[in-house]
């Protein structure tokens, strides 16, 4: 229930950050100006004795969010592929968050599993494994099927995720309803709506059935990707609170020692998870929304191995093609062209100056273009991005949140496989390719067969709907011109003529 007994939520937050000694390294990692880390403090520290205490044996950071619960432990996750924002020491802490977490007992990841498919475990496996990996929602147990023996992994649902996520989230809307009631200013970034939106993919992720069905679909989109797998889904072994996958053998992509004693190419790698993520979001308009280190592993062969599917996103063919526009347009470094594309497509409030948002566009892009990955700050980078969205009215639009956020991982799992990798190189192919395809007269040719199709769909009531037209204007307007009959009688068999140019494009294309 939201209200102000969240308030009691937020505040045991910062008294945890406070409690674990994790409030100063946040505020060192985002160099925090000091005036704000006094502020901070001076609120904090007369409630830290209110604070959880987490696990001792852990670092700061990591004790306070494993101890805040699973929605924060997401946060930690996304900064875990960002060294280059939190520092390399932070980031390496952090890894832990991706598939480290303490399990819970076997014996209640059985029970679940019973329940869920209907069966004891002992009568579905013949071997099932203590916990092999434990993240923020769910653990992973290695298993062997009693049917035909082979491998499988079992994902199990943590008991009581569900209202431990709820809780969070309900403190979280709280906290984006007191934001936009005392800052009228942060409004442009929409930040229940963002909730709502973190709400709606977290919902997908505690049901196992969803993530079963987006495995299939994410399988048969890439089956035809070089170098790229996704483990087989098993239907009839899966549920709400348990699924399970065939088994993924690798290198987890973190261990960046196994995979350099192991002969791999870092280079090739790191240039191959950022073409698939745009391939994916592009082409597919489908693809992983949760592309860190944790959920990606290298196979004996090079292939790179794709693992847990509860995150994963989808934007529909006009955002993509004015992603790619905007892509295509920093790479060829025609700031005019992306201006107009963010005008375009509603991005920018059409009151401001595009010519002013194409310079500042030049400002963000011309520093980093052609570098390679060591010598760009992320941090820097963002800090301006976010004030030329604040100077020109930019609102936070909900429906690019997981695109955007998975860029940002992306890039920075590359970086940490290879720190020199030119991200501009790697995208330019793609996205010319993207364009190629879906900008040029083919596909104005492929669009206006769509339309015609849609037109040829209601072919056969166009001449009821013709002569409901034609007497609906006879009674209604008797004494007017009869033009205006003739009119509709002109539109329907237009349509009729554009159904039947439909049918023939169609056939052709």
């Amino acid at each position: 229930m939201r209200g102000p007994h969240n308030i009691w939520r937020l505040v045991r937050t910062g008294a945890t950050l406070e409690q674990t000694a994790a409030m100063g390294v946040v505020l060192d990692a985002f160099n925090a100006p000091l005036t704000l880390r006094w502020a901070v403090r001076a609120l904090a520290w007369p409630f830290r004795w209110l604070g959880y205490r987490g696990d001792p044996s852990r670092p700061p950071l990591t004790r306070a969010l494993t101890a805040l619960g699973p929605a924060y432990i997401k946060f930690g996750q996304l900064m875990s592929t960002r060294p280059d924002v939190v520092g390399e020491e932070l980031a390496r802490e952090l890894q832990v968050l991706q598939d480290k977490l303490s399990p819970f007992p076997i014996d209640e990841a059985k029970a679940t599993v019973a329940l869920e498919l209907g069966r004891p475990v002992e009568e579905l496996f013949s071997e099932f494994s203590e916990s092999v990996a434990a993240a923020s929602i769910a653990q992973v147990h290695r298993a062997r099927l009693a049917e035909d023996g082979r491998e499988v992994a079992v994902k199990v649902l943590r008991p009581g995720i569900e209202k431990a996520f709820r809780r969070d989230v309900d403190a979280f809307y709280f906290a984006a309803d007191a934001i936009e009631f005392l800052s009228p200013a942060s409004r442009r970034l929409r930040p229940h709506d963002v909730i709502v939106h973190f709400e709606g993919v977290v919902a997908g992720e505690l049901d196992l059935r969803m993530e079963t069905s987006a495995a299939a679909e994410f399988a048969a989109n890439t089956k035809q990707d070089t170098g790229f797998r996704v483990p087989g889904v098993e239907w009839f072994l899966s549920a709400r609170r348990a699924m399970t996958l065939g088994w993924a053998e690798g290198i987890p992509a973190h261990d960046l020692a196994a995979i350099d004693a192991a002969g791999h190419d870092r280079h090739a790698l790191a240039e191959r998870v950022l073409k698939l993520f745009l391939s994916h979001a592009l082409r597919d308009g489908y693809f992983h929304a949760d592309m860190h280190q944790g959920n990606l592993k290298i196979a004996d062969n090079g292939d790179i191995i794709a693992l847990d599917f509860g995150i994963m996103g989808r934007i529909d063919e006009y955002t993509r093609r004015v992603y790619a526009e905007i892509l295509f347009g920093f790479i060829r470094k025609d700031y005019r062209r992306v201006a107009e594309v963010h005008f375009e497509a509603g991005y920018v409030p059409a009151d401001r100056n595009i010519d002013d948002f194409a310079r500042a566009l030049r400002s963000v892009g011309e520093p980093i273009f052609g570098l390679d990955a060591s010598r760009v700050s992320m941090a820097r980078l963002l800090s301006h991005l976010f004030e030329v969205t604040e100077r020109f009215g930019m609102e936070t639009r909900t429906e690019l949140i997981l695109l955007q956020r998975t860029m940002v991982v992306v890039e920075g799992v590359a970086r940490s496989l290879d720190s020199h990798i030119n991200i501009w190189e790697v995208a330019k192919p793609i996205v010319e390719d993207y364009i190629k395809a879906n900008l040029g007269p083919r596909a104005l040719l492929k669009d206006l067969a769509k339309t015609a199709r849609v037109f040829a769909r209601v072919g056969p009531k166009l001449p009821e709907l013709a002569e409901a037209a034609l007497i609906q204007r006879v009674s209604e307007q008797p004494r007017k011109g009869q033009w205006r009959i003739g009119r509709s009688v002109v539109l329907m068999t237009l349509g009729a003529a554009i159904a039947l140019a439909g049918v023939l494009l169609g056939q052709l294309l």
